[in-house]
């Protein structure tokens, strides 16, 4: 029996950055930018709020660009303050990479088995899926997905019990399938 598991985002995550007021490490983005023009030069931030101290912070996505070489669908979408635009651009490993920042899924993701947690069946087939790059722990998913614990699931790796083409340890975020005996 084969089925489908899809690791999916339910809120924008935290941006690990530290703060200039407070010295704190992280901040929350709520889909805000500023948009700024200089005659034929465009500059665009996206906005994030310190979790401690509320100092705003502007994460660089657009820099002195001449206006006609952005998309007008672009524009529209900073200016409507498009969360799904934030979600967009901070998957973006340039623009993290420029702004020097890295993102905390804790609490921001969540799993869709689209079923009952524990199948009757002797051999289960999963394919995982992600609706966003999501660094997560396969080994989380997959105990969360079956209602196992996580030393449970290390055990069913050890037996062989549970196999898959790719590594289970460490974190992934790309799909994966695995094979569950029972």
């Amino acid at each position: 029996m084969l089925n489908n598991w899809v690791v999916m985002p339910t809120c924008l995550p935290r941006v690990l950055r530290r703060c200039h007021t407070c010295a704190s490490e992280s901040f929350r983005t709520n889909g805000k930018f500023r948009v700024n023009a200089h005659h034929k030069l465009l500059d665009a931030w996206l906005l994030a709020l310190c979790t401690t101290c509320g100092d705003t912070t502007k994460l660089t996505v657009l820099e002195r660009t001449h206006v006609r070489s952005i998309r007008p669908e672009l524009l529209d979408r900073m200016h409507d303050n498009d969360p799904g635009l934030a979600a967009e651009l901070l998957q973006d490993p340039v623009l993290r990479r420029r702004n020097r920042i890295a993102l905390d899924w804790d609490g921001a993701w969540r799993l869709d088995t689209g079923g009952p947690n524990h199948p009757d069946h002797e051999v289960i087939d999963i394919s995982v899926r992600f609706a966003a790059r999501i660094p997560v722990r396969p080994v989380r998913l997959i105990a969360e997905g079956c209602g196992l614990p996580r030393a449970e699931v290390e055990r069913l790796i050890t037996e062989g019990k549970l196999v898959s083409a790719t590594r289970l340890s460490g974190k992934t975020s790309g799909d994966f399938a695995f094979m569950l005996k029972r």
